[in-house]
């Protein structure tokens, strides 16, 4: 089934609407009208209600009935307000009953049902009346009176204001139509032009952005969601592109070096020293490549959300001097002079150990890596009030003030021919940076050229785990 558009069902529902307020309108204004004109109606009949109540009034206490009739016939005989009257006594004998209702009668009704005045409509001699009962209470006798008034002009009035209704409702119905669909085609022109617009943006012009709109209303504000929406994914693909043409081109320098070794071993023949060192050189090429897979593949799952940490209250203190030895040596070779300052009392953060072992030794291994011998590196740790601060301090070639936003960057490096040198690809620290914000910790650089670099590695303290009591 054919959905129908969002034009076409507001502007149904608008009909819809509309339709519903015309017959409320409508129907409420007759019921209006009507109640009025009979109201006008309704005084009349009082009126000769009361003129007669005053009539039987002045009347003796002991006039016997025929002296009544004879005083209703010379009263009310030649006025037309007796045209459509009777009158009758308590006992059901008649005091006056006009000549168009003795050709017409009306059935009498009981005086004790007559609590008080009632009005209704009848059709007499195919005409329409509205008449008026009462039963009057008078010189001990009582009297129920009968008076009525054509309302012919009434009803004609009342059925020509519905016929007017009923005429104009289809007009005005349709004009509504019209108007109902141009206000919503206006109404949503500009999500039209989002539409096209949107259709037209693919991979190759991520940068097109939708029509700014200047309508206030919500439609400027879904306009600009998605123009930032947009920036989003453009920024996102360009991360993806460039990442895949780096991983490109850092796999294809170690592939083409051990093949070109290959076939260069391969070409003639040598002898065993010969064939040792190109193994050699194979196997640093790959094992140059197989730490870059894995640090690929360590930021995919990063990015897919498949990278498990196992947090748990972990010592800093334990944790540092664990890799503090293995550091030594790697200073020792290097003629590096390396020292620690671990505090003495216990630094606690829920982490998983083995991922914040990796990013201290990330920071450790860009420190050796850029500081020269004879240089210095330095390891300490710090505790604020609610944080935990390690910091990896050096003496090496620092980072230019415009380039240190980007060291977090993937593949990023700064001496891009040194890195090569020294093995690096460009993605420790952003396996470094990702660590520290799953631990809900925060990576800060300070360095100056030639001076040396600090980073400072952030991370919320936590309670002490609970050690159980040895059993005696």
């Amino acid at each position: 089934m054919t959905k129908l558009s969002i034009g076409m069902r507001l502007t149904l529902w608008y009909l819809a609407i509309f339709a519903g307020a015309q017959l409320i309108f409508g129907a409420g204004m007759w019921f209006v009208l009507r109640h009025h004109v009979y109201d006008l109606v309704d005084d009349g009949l009082e009126s000769q209600v009361e003129d007669l109540e005053s009539f039987l009034r002045a009347q003796d206490k002991d006039a016997s009935l025929s002296k009544l009739q004879e005083e209703f016939g010379e009263t009310f005989v030649l006025e037309h307000s007796g045209d459509y009257l009777q009158v009758y006594a308590g006992n059901g004998e008649w005091v006056y009953r006009s000549a168009f209702l003795q050709e017409h009668p009306l059935p009498p009704v009981e005086p004790n049902l007559v609590r008080r005045a009632s009005f209704d409509d009848r059709r007499l001699g195919k005409r329409p009346f509205r008449f008026v009962t009462l039963a009057l209470h008078l010189n001990g006798r009582t009297y129920t009176i009968q008076s009525g008034v054509p309302n012919k002009d009434v009803v004609e009035a009342l059925s020509q204001f519905r016929l007017y209704l009923l005429m104009f409702a289809p007009l005005l119905f349709l004009i509504a139509a019209a108007g109902g669909y141009w206000l919503s085609r206006r109404a949503l022109a500009p999500v039209d032009s989002i539409v096209q617009t949107a259709r037209a943006i693919t991979g190759t012009n991520l940068d097109s952005r939708l029509k700014k709109l200047e309508t206030g209303d919500e439609l400027q504000r879904l306009s600009d969601t998605l123009n930032e929406m947009l920036d989003r994914i453009e920024r996102a693909f360009l991360r993806i592109t460039q990442f895949t043409a780096d991983a490109s081109h850092e796999l294809r320098t170690p592939i083409s070096l051990v093949r070109t070794e290959a076939e260069l071993a391969l070409r003639r023949s040598r002898d065993e020293a010969e064939y040792q060192e190109s193994l050699r050189h194979i196997l640093s090429e790959s094992e140059r490549a197989t730490s870059l897979i894995e640090e690929l593949l360590a930021l995919a799952r990063a990015d897919s959300g498949r990278e498990m940490l196992h947090m748990r209250p972990v010592s800093l203190q334990a944790t540092l001097r664990g890799m503090v030895d293995s550091w030594r040596q790697v200073a020792t070779i290097r003629t590096l002079q390396f020292s620690d300052s671990l505090g003495v009392s216990e630094s606690f953060v829920l982490a998983d150990e083995t991922a914040l072992r990796r990013v201290v030794n990330i920071l450790l291994d860009n420190a050796f890596k850029y500081t020269p011998s004879p240089g210095t590196v330095k390891l300490s740790l710090e505790q604020k009030t609610d944080k935990a601060v390690v910091v990896v301090e050096d003496t090496g070639i620092g980072i230019p003030a415009e380039e240190q936003s980007k060291v977090f960057e993937r593949f990023y490096r700064v001496d891009k021919a040194r890195s090569r040198e020294m093995g690096g690809a460009g993605l420790g620290l952003s396996i470094a940076q990702w660590i520290a914000q799953q631990h809900r910790g925060i990576i800060a650089v300070e360095s100056e050229p030639g001076k040396g670099t600090i980073f400072r590695l952030e991370l919320p303290l936590t309670a002490a785990p609970v050690r159980k009591p040895m059993l005696a």
